[in-house]
């Protein structure tokens, strides 16, 4: 049983953080729900600096494995991958946490607390720190935040193996530049539909420890001091027990920006009165004044450090160390040659494959002398990261990981073609200095990989990106500065040209589609990023990456960046057609789906569907009556999957359902099981989808399931139009009635 579900064992903790704070005075109180925690030694309570990240790997501490970013950990779709990962991340945040503590080192960055995941919804492909989430699906990034919470606590019955944050609670997606006195104002029927369900997986599935709130305000409340978010939804109705804590310096904000106060004292007393327990900056000094003049409750005050020293009590930094499994973690297991090895597996299981006319992927070693390898993401480190990201040994860019690939064997021209968004690289040259450049590498190259893109200097988070638009939003779709000019001159070369995108973030790349024969999309791939990105493109490697976002057209198909409606927003209300849909991408070999079988949700058979897809595409008309009945437990479905094709490869089966009805979503994502399988084999996949599949919430929040028929698809890719137009093949289709 994991620690979280132990009630017994944590509330035997609660008791003894009762016990602690009520031997400590006004003041002590009062800098315990400061992240900078100072020491209290006559009760032998250490300084702790809660402050910590693990986005994609223990974040600002020196060495650690530095993973692909969220968003493209997110294009595995695969549950059991992403716990693996988290489970390394906290393995390596041991080791690293024993080593500081056994020279007293206590500093930021230093504790066991990461503020992670960021389970925030990816409604709108401008907002800058959307790479930092699981992408736009509430269903995709519920899973996923599960897991890596449940990775990153472990499952040990007495003892956290570090305390995982779900962020930013709980409705925020940008605008970056406004965030201090922006008000996000969402329907209850989007809150719950949408911004809500991950939060809550990761509270009720994930028992995460803690929660962040959000800048903004959220429907005229900021979201640190929103007593419906903190204290109604997450303690009362979702039952949370961890502590909350703001994000970092928001609290001013409440007087600075969003103007519901008027002084510091109102402020820190509205965000600790409504369920903020630990702040993130400085302003909770303030509480002192706040007791003592009656606008907090002591009382109130020692709720929140209960809740701070029960998280400190779960991870046993209060307790002897020999009692703790996790003290026993060595250094020597950070950039260890395993954690190195599951990286580069991540790296490949990331890059979504977008197109491959004429199967020009994977390219022949024994047919290219030269290579081309061209742009302003081919050499850059930055590319790899993200944001939020620790320290590698060693990085492997594509250009690095060509070259090793390579070795003597094949001839690699670089040219990084532009700067990535200005119009020259040197300072005194003139626009497009480094275009002759790009000509003379094609024109000796038997093919060219043009890489493309942004990095984290131009996407990510308010003040920490340098890019023109000064927020770290971005402005527009479009591959910034003169990069399609450098894809349409290796284009008019004449040679055979491979596309590889860098990004975060969906970018509008149709005259790409149009015209480049093959194209990737490699995210931030992380440290090993290169090496896997070559083993792919040689066919090492087989990709299996699907997208975790919808590729636009342009931004002129979105509503407002500051309207959070989701009307036309994402896969599951757009009107308009993708440019790459969510869901999507190519593989090097195929797979054939077979013998699709429908189970009640207590195990017992309600269909068998012979035939393969086509007779599954008509539905279960024919079959019994009892067959087509949802019942209270859900259905299973279970289908075969075999690889047809000449290599290895993973494929993910995805499940939608579309409830008919005027104004309800397109089909959403309900169910995912990845496979992996060799040439020739053949596996079952098993997806559960629960009565609760079948609900939409209405206007007032609630969940409402209504009888009568609804569809329910399953396949590789979305139901869309556009992915069987890009694809070349349908999914099946049944039809179930509640």
């Amino acid at each position: 049983m994991e620690l979280t579900e132990n009630f017994s064992k944590l509330e035997e903790y609660r008791e003894r953080a009762r016990a602690l704070v009520a031997q400590m005075t006004l003041e002590e109180k009062v800098e315990q729900t400061l992240y900078t925690a100072p020491a209290i030694p006559r009760l032998g309570i250490k300084a702790y600096n809660w402050w910590n990240e693990a986005l994609h790997g223990v974040a600002r501490a020196g060495v650690a494995t530095v993973f692909p970013q969220s968003i493209g950990l997110a294009a595995t779709f695969d549950e059991d991958f992403i716990e693996q990962v988290a489970d390394a991340i906290s393995t390596e945040a041991r080791a690293k946490f024993n080593m500081q503590q056994a020279s007293g080192d206590t500093d930021i960055y230093k504790g066991l607390t990461f503020w992670s995941p960021n389970v925030n919804i990816f409604r709108d492909p401008r907002w800058g720190r959307g790479h930092e989430t699981f992408g736009e699906d509430p269903y995709l990034t519920s899973r996923l935040g599960v897991r890596f919470v449940k990775g990153l606590q472990g499952h040990d019955e007495k003892y956290l193996k570090a305390a995982a944050c779900a962020k930013h609670f709980a409705v925020h997606s940008g605008p970056e530049g406004i965030r201090h006195s922006f008000d996000a104002r969402a329907t209850k029927q989007d809150m719950y539909e949408t911004y809500l369900p991950a939060f809550k997986a990761c509270v009720q599935e994930g028992h995460v420890e803690a929660v962040m709130g959000a800048y903004n305000r959220t429907n005229g409340m900021p979201c640190c001091g929103n007593k419906e978010l903190l204290q109604e939804i997450l303690r009362k109705e979702w039952g949370f027990k961890g502590h909350v804590v703001s994000d970092c310096w928001a609290i001013k904000d409440f007087h600075e920006g969003h103007h519901v106060t008027d002084t510091p004292v109102e402020s820190v007393s509205m965000a600790m009165n409504n369920g903020c327990d630990l702040n993130c900056g400085n302003l909770f000094h303030y509480l002192l004044a706040a007791v003592r003049e009656g606008r907090v409750e002591e009382g109130r005050l020692d709720e929140a450090l209960v809740n701070l020293f029960t998280t400190r009590m779960k991870l046993g930094v209060l307790d002897q160390k020999e009692e703790n499994p996790y003290d026993r973690i060595s250094y020597e297991v950070v950039d260890s040659a395993p954690m190195r090895e599951l990286n580069r597996e991540a790296a490949a299981r990331c890059v979504v494959l977008l197109k491959n006319e004429g199967n020009l992927l994977p390219l022949k070693k024994s047919e290219i002398h030269t290579l081309g390898v061209i742009g302003p993401n081919a050499n850059n480190r930055r590319a790899l990261v993200g944001n939020y990201e620790g320290t590698a040994s060693r990085y492997w860019t594509v250009a690095e990981g060509l070259q090793e690939y390579l070795g003597d064997d094949v001839r690699v021209l670089f040219s990084e073609g532009c700067h990535l968004y200005r119009d020259k690289i040197e300072g005194l040259g003139q626009r497009g200095d480094r275009m002759a450049e790009v000509k003379g590498v094609c024109a000796l190259s038997d093919a060219v990989v043009v890489c493309l893109g942004l990095d984290a200097g131009l996407e990510g988070e308010e003040g920490d990106t340098s890019n023109q638009y000064g927020s770290g939003d971005k402005g527009d779709l479009s591959l910034p500065g003169l990069q399609e000019e450098v894809l349409e001159t290796a284009y008019a070369s004449g040679k055979p040209v491979i596309l590889v995108l860098l990004s975060g973030s969906a970018l509008a790349v149709d005259w790409a589609q149009e015209h480049v024969p093959a194209i990737l999309q490699g995210w931030y791939p992380g440290a090993q990023g290169g090496r896997a990105i070559a083993e792919i493109l040689f066919g090492d490697r087989c990709p299996e990456g699907k997208l975790p976002v919808t590729f636009y057209h342009g931004d002129e198909v979105l509503p407002d960046f500051t309207d959070y409606s989701m009307k036309n927003r994402t896969y599951r209300y757009m009107k308009t057609e993708a440019l790459y849909p969510f869901g999507y991408g190519l593989s090097y070999t195929s797979f054939a789906y077979s013998d699709l079988r429908v189970e009640s949700g207590s195990g017992k058979a309600a269909a068998d569907l012979e035939g393969g897809p086509e007779k599954a595409a008509a539905g279960l008309e024919g079959a019994s009556e009892k067959a087509a009945v949802i019942g209270k437990d859900g259905v299973t479905l279970k289908v075969l999957v075999k690889n047809t094709g000449t290599c290895a490869g993973g494929e993910t089966v995805q499940a939608y359902v579309k409830i008919p009805g005027e104004d309800t979503p397109n089909a959403q994502l309900k169910g995912i099981c990845k496979l992996h399988l060799a040439p020739g084999e053949e596996k079952e996949a098993v997806i559960h989808l629960p009565l609760e599949a079948f609900g939409l919430y209405d206007e007032d929040g609630k969940l409402q399931i209504r009888k009568g028929s609804v569809q329910v698809y399953l396949g590789g890719q979305g139901p869309d139009a556009r992915s069987a137009a890009l694809t070349g093949r349908n999914v099946m289709e049944l039809t179930l009635r509640i």
